[in-house]
């Protein structure tokens, strides 16, 4: 090697490989190791396409985790707390579902219900700390760390949760045992998570907490529908899978669906915040008659919810009307110092941009793996369901933004509208369908 040839080798830059170091190392190894035991010990449970899944998960999380680092105490986190719920769970004779109401730390922090529900406060308190930091003078950045902590926590006891409802489930028997994505109440904690945890890598990202207080308000509402639907419907009582469930294509079309889900509501969050700071300077009452109508609009959503609870449910959602109603309000008078405190109008419009683009992309590869999965278990791959119609309008209403985005170059005030139209089409699809609409996707009712 001449010294031409050693000197050019030296400023180039290591390779993927290359740059990895200890520590990443022993993150792929432990999950290498993880996966292994579990395969040793469940392999037997597994047809061949949970075995695939499984084994594809490790260089998945592995590259997820070297990509963004944070990635590594989250699992690690995880991983140890539902290691010691399960453990919890062990009597002299073997594992016993009475144990979630005997010990102390079931009970109280680490029982599925359990974490739940702290998941539920935490993301509460996250986001009244992002908002008194976004409308704070002088301590908005330590209100606004403390919200990403919370949410940090938030999603850990989220997933905690998620792993040990799931060992639940087969502690209550064999046949009922499922991974917990199969009903309202399982896919509205994915859905909390979920988006969390995409705001928080943007939050990395950019290097700004700014957007949190008006994302985060996505995830309190999701968590509100949860509380409801748990006190008012018994939600999270474990059940049988219906029939229509019974398959391990579940186990992808549900996730993906969902990230799709949780990308665009984050989108419509931040296009809803570069309105407001758009329009921050606006005094003439009938330029602003758009916000006010979306106020009316998020204030009386509950009321549609209502439809048909009892007199506790609808006092519920009396209450969250209320509380909609002032942070709406709030929003909308306080917009000029709000608008000052949030990012340029560039980057609210780059990150919804990019989590539109990625959930497009996995709401494609939900909707290709629902019909693979509609064909095996109902013979056909499209049946013109009203669940698939809809989430075809979805898919070619987000397609459409996308390409005039790309192709027309369309920005600011047109995009952000649309983005928040794009959430009205994506609830209805994703709730309107289940409670107004009846056809072959009828197990996921209200």
């Amino acid at each position: 090697m001449t010294i031409a040839t050693q000197n050019l080798a030296l400023q180039l830059p290591p390779g993927y490989f290359g740059r990895r170091n200890l520590s990443d190392w022993l993150f792929a190894l432990f999950v290498t190791a993880g996966a292994g035991i579990a395969f040793a010990l469940y392999s037997a449970y597994m047809d061949g396409y949970e075995q695939a899944i499984l084994i594809g998960m490790v260089p998945s999380l592995v590259a997820l985790a070297w990509f963004w680092r944070p990635v590594r105490q989250l699992t690690v986190a995880v991983v140890a707390l539902s290691l010691l719920a399960i453990w919890l769970y062990q009597t002299g004779s073997g594992p016993d579902l009475a144990r979630a109401e005997q010990a102390f730390l079931l009970k109280y922090f680490l029982s599925s219900q359990s974490a739940i529900l702290w998941m539920s406060m935490l993301f509460f308190m996250a986001t009244a700390f992002y908002w008194a930091g976004l409308l704070s003078r002088s301590h908005g950045d330590g209100f606004e760390k403390l919200g990403s902590r919370l949410t940090w926590v938030a999603i850990t006891l989220a997933l905690v949760g998620s792993l040990v409802r799931w060992f639940e489930s087969y502690l209550i028997g064999a046949d009922v045992g499922h991974i917990p994505v199969s009903n309202l109440y399982e896919v509205f904690v994915l859905f909390s998570w979920l988006t969390a945890a995409y705001y928080l890598y943007y939050e990395d990202q950019y290097q700004t907490r700014r957007m949190g207080a008006f994302v985060m308000l996505v995830v309190s509402a999701a968590v509100g529908f949860l509380l409801w639907y748990t006190v008012v419907r018994e939600a999270h009582q474990i059940q049988p899978l219906v029939p229509a469930l019974q398959s391990w294509w579940m186990k992808l079309h549900v996730p993906a669906n969902f990230i799709g889900y949780g990308t665009f509501a984050l989108a419509a969050m931040l296009a809803f915040a570069y309105l407001i700071k758009h329009s921050a300077g606006e005094t003439r009452w009938f330029k602003l008659a758009p916000l006010w109508l979306l106020g009316i609009v998020l204030c009386f959503e509950p009321l549609v919810f209502r439809r048909g609870a009892t007199e506790a449910g609808g006092s519920y959602w009396f209450v969250y009307f209320g509380i909609s109603a002032l942070i709406v309000g709030a929003i909308l008078f306080g917009r000029q110092r709000i608008a000052e405190r949030l990012p340029t109008l560039e980057v609210l419009d780059d990150v919804m941009y990019k989590s539109i683009a990625v959930g497009f992309a996995f709401f494609t590869i939900a909707t290709v793996l629902g019909a693979l999965w509609a064909a095996e278990a109902w013979g056909g791959y499209w049946s013109w369901d009203p669940k698939e119609t809809w989430a075809l309008i979805v898919w070619l209403n987000y397609a459409a933004w996308l390409h005039m985005r790309l192709m027309k170059g369309l920005r600011g005030t047109v995009a952000a509208w649309w983005a928040l139209t794009g959430l009205v089409i994506t609830t209805f699809a994703f709730l309107g369908v289940n409670m107004f609409l009846s056809g072959l996707h009828s197990y996921g009712t209200l």
